[in-house]
């Protein structure tokens, strides 16, 4: 049976390398020199989506003189043996930000995937960008972005209050950057306290984050956790004001079962950040020695880091200790005393609930016990999230 894969990737908005073509023929094998491009492109980033597809995006800055676009795939990370897996890709030859989309329905097995964007000009010349990978799993016939998610296994924990049982589900394994950010929104927050790609992203509030999930949801074919009072799961639907007023969070409601994107609840964000069944009880996530795991007030330099820098936890996920605080699901509460089954939060309330530290906190506010919560409105430059999605 042929399994197609889906996988979002997206070419941001900075310098990359560039590699211009010398050779194009039938070989397999090229030439590859440095060049100044017409097209000004920069890195990939890579996800999956329901619909069982590789799917490449990427953004221009400008076009000029282009005839086209074609995309080549190799299990090497290099040009080697890449063969090409599109027809010719029309530009729009304008000087405006484009974005472009292709589908790759042609993986069969598990592995690491490579993509080149070839652009080619209108004298014949043309170049490559890239390469942009993706280490992929079809598991049972799923497919699993192993780069970008890490599978947190069902389990039973203790809060510190009473024990709680989670179903399985998937993490993103590093806090929501700034480029991910970017792709979905068409905006970069981020201002002042470390700005690129790969910085976590921040000025985010709780309800920039519903909106992200959504919308990411909807870009990838998949159906939304989110919906606003009765207005439903698209945000361009929702009324004006609908994220102004703090007093508008408990219009949010969540479909528990949707395959779509969503903030952890409280519980799934804590047993991950402890390491899930994997667990070996570190006050941090993922040590007892702080300044291994989480960049806080004393290393940080007063700055946000680059995502994934400092050592993962049990489970492999980076950053759940410092770096930004991370916005979940739940209204804030007193922990309930009995047994709990996949739990979502209290029920009323005036604030949302955030957890991990950054790296602006103290250590002893970055441990994975330790909770805040703000205004749903609120937003700040060490505010940040990561997103989850139930289990396939």
């Amino acid at each position: 049976m042929r399994h197609k894969l889906l996988v979002a990737a997206f070419l941001l908005l900075c310098a990359g390398s560039i590699f211009a073509l010398t050779g194009f023929g039938e070989s397999n094998t090229f030439g590859i020199t440095e060049e100044t491009l017409p097209v000004e492109m920069s890195s990939f980033s890579a996800t999956l989506t329901a619909n069982n597809y590789v799917q490449l995006n990427w953004v221009t800055q400008s076009e000029t003189n282009l005839q086209g676009y074609y995309v080549y795939r190799c299990t090497a990370a290099n040009l080697s043996s890449a063969s090409i897996v599109s027809g010719l890709i029309q530009p729009t030859n304008t000087s405006s930000q484009q974005s472009y989309s292709f589908l790759d329905s042609e993986i069969y097995q598990s592995g690491q995937y490579y993509y080149w964007l070839y652009s080619m000009e209108m004298d014949g010349h043309g170049s490559f960008h890239g390469p942009a990978s993706i280490l992929v799993n079809l598991d049972g016939g799923n497919p699993v972005a192993v780069d970008d998610f890490i599978l947190v296994e069902g389990g039973t924990f203790n809060n510190g209050t009473s024990d709680v049982t989670l179903s399985s589900f998937y993490m993103d394994k590093y806090e929501i950057t700034q480029a991910e950010y970017q792709a979905v929104m068409g905006v970069n927050p981020a201002s002042g306290y470390g700005v690129g790609s790969n910085y976590p992203v921040y000025y985010v509030s709780w309800f920039n984050a519903i909106e992200y999930s959504n919308r990411r949801s909807l870009q990838e074919g998949l159906t939304p956790c989110y919906s606003y009072s009765t207005y439903g799961t698209n945000p361009d639907n929702w009324p004006a004001g609908w994220n102004s007023s703090n007093t508008n969070h408990t219009n949010v409601n969540c479909n528990w079962t949707a395959n779509g994107y969503r903030l952890p609840t409280e519980m799934e964000w804590m047993f991950a950040a402890k390491g899930g069944n994997q667990s070996q009880g570190y006050t941090y996530s993922g040590s007892n020695s702080i300044g291994d795991v989480a960049w806080y007030t004393s290393n940080s330099g007063s700055t946000t880091h680059t995502v994934g820098t400092k050592a993962a936890n049990e489970l492999g996920t980076f950053d759940m200790s410092g770096n930004v605080w991370e916005w979940v699901w739940d209204i804030y509460g007193s922990y309930p005393s009995g047994s709990q089954n996949n739990p979502t939060g209290a029920n009323s309330g005036s604030s949302r609930v955030f957890r991990g530290g950054s790296w602006y906190s103290n250590a002893i506010i970055c441990t994975v016990s330790d909770r805040g919560d703000l205004n749903a409105t609120y937003s700040s430059d060490n505010m940040g999230f990561r997103c989850v999605r139930v289990s396939p």
